[in-house]
């Protein structure tokens, strides 16, 4: 407001300089032209062209020598005498009854004050009477009014646009309270377009698309953690219940025995859960150079139980990682295969583009194509798994491929003329990686 209130006060002065400037300058064309055609005998008449009709001749006493038809029987309409070096002087004379004039004072030239009069000074007033608009508060009421309509119309242009602009906000904001934990399928409206309102929903609803992913894969994750470990409790609880309801016929040294074995699963599937919870949740740590080739010669050679296991590696494949948790993965992958292979075990490295490629391959029996997705789930151990591990908690595969993921790398069952061949692919050293700190993956197969 404040800003508009001097705008107007501005502009109130800039037209009373500009119909002042433009009055002064049409009393002064017709001041300097009767002065140089002045005849006391014969005045001439005031030129239409400029619109000024009060003209008069004054002598040096006051006396109105010659006037216009207009100015005729006035007095003279000012008191201004230019001196001979500023020969041309305006103001605006006012008075009481008569109002106010615009006047223009005009010397008249030395030549022809010594020819008519003996060089006594005569001065030519042009006058014209002050416009109505600047005679009063007028023009500066309408300059208020004008004011105040201009800021009341861009306070309601500017409550309008923002509350169009702020109206998709409120609308985020409104659905964006209606979202709770148990129904995370709702999303905010989305305007059209792609101003940063619109991206913001966009962003929004992306988020709640990922957050809804990431809960319901923590419910299905808890449910089939709280069945895993019901079966092995449940058994705990009964072993101990029939020792103390049939002392006489229960050996102390079993009981005790096959509850420690059942304890032991609990630890280990409460381990691998720990495990993997770290590696999909906890902050990124430090990368360093990893010398592939190297780390599997390093732990094939530590293999020393089991179907021999023949190595395969070329060129140079230097990675970006976490060294434990790269270790983890190769001998869970190398346990899993002597533990399935028949007579022996193959890893080869090799590079395919950007990515350096490490495949561990059995002789055994392989995985069936339909199970080869399904065995990287939590808590999924197929038949043949549980016959040869049966203490396995069915997680050290998902705890390798979060490793290998969490490595901008991929971990995945391929086609083999015969046994299981296990892939896993990681781009090589260009750009340093960041990948959770964890303790390494349980050797488990399913």
């Amino acid at each position: 407001m404040i800003i508009f209130a001097l705008l107007g006060t501005v502009i109130a002065a800039e037209i009373r300089t500009k119909m002042q400037d433009h009055i002064f300058r049409d009393t002064l064309n017709a001041a300097t032209d009767w002065a140089g055609s002045v005849d006391p005998s014969d005045p001439p008449p005031p030129n239409p062209e400029t619109g000024v009709t009060l003209l008069q001749l004054v002598d040096s006493h006051g006396r109105v020598l010659v006037a216009s038809a207009a100015a005729r029987g006035l007095p003279p309409l000012s008191s201004l005498k230019p001196p001979e070096g500023n020969r041309i002087s305006d103001e605006t004379a006012c008075e009481p009854g008569r109002g106010c004039v615009l006047v223009t004072a005009v010397r008249v030239p030395p030549l022809a004050t010594r020819l008519l009069w003996g060089g006594k000074p005569h001065y030519v007033y042009a006058g014209h009477p002050e416009p109505a608009l600047l005679a009063d508060d007028r023009l500066e009421l309408i300059t208020a009014a004008g004011t105040l309509l201009a800021a009341g119309l861009a306070a309601w242009a500017t409550w309008w646009v923002v509350g169009r602009t702020l109206r998709p906000v409120a609308e985020i904001r409104a659905r964006t309270a209606e979202i709770t934990v148990s129904d995370l399928s709702k999303r905010v409206p989305q305007p059209p377009g792609r101003d940063e309102i619109a991206q913001l929903a966009r962003t929004s609803n992306e988020t709640l698309a990922r957050l809804e992913l990431a809960v319901e894969q923590q419910r299905h994750f808890a449910s089939v953690v709280s069945h895993e470990l019901r079966s092995p409790v449940a058994g705990l609880h009964t072993q101990l219940e029939e020792a103390l309801m049939y002392p006489g016929s229960v050996e102390p040294k079993e009981t005790y025995r096959a509850a420690l074995s059942t304890t032991q699963r609990l630890q280990a599937i409460i381990d691998d859960v720990l495990t993997l919870a770290r590696v999909r949740t906890t902050a990124p740590a430090a990368p360093e150079v990893i010398d592939l080739n190297q780390l599997v010669r390093e732990e094939v050679a530590a293999r020393v139980h089991g179907p021999p296991v023949h190595t395969h590696t070329s060129g140079d494949l230097r990675i970006m990682g976490n060294r434990i948790q790269i270790i983890g993965v190769l001998n869970n992958l190398l346990v899993n295969a002597q533990r399935h292979a028949a007579a022996r075990v193959e890893v080869t490295t090799s590079r395919s583009g950007d990515e350096a490629v490490l495949t561990v391959t059995d002789d055994g029996d392989g995985i069936a194509p339909e199970d080869r997705q399904r065995v990287f789930e939590p808590f999924v151990r197929l038949d043949d798994g549980r016959r040869l591990d049966p203490g396995g908690s069915g997680l050290g595969l998902a705890i390798c491929r979060a490793i290998a993921g969490a490595h901008h790398g991929s971990l995945h069952i391929a086609d083999s003329p015969r046994g299981a061949r296990f892939v896993l692919r990681l781009p090589l050293k260009y750009e340093p990686i960041s990948v959770p700190r964890i303790t390494p993956a349980p050797e488990t197969r399913p």
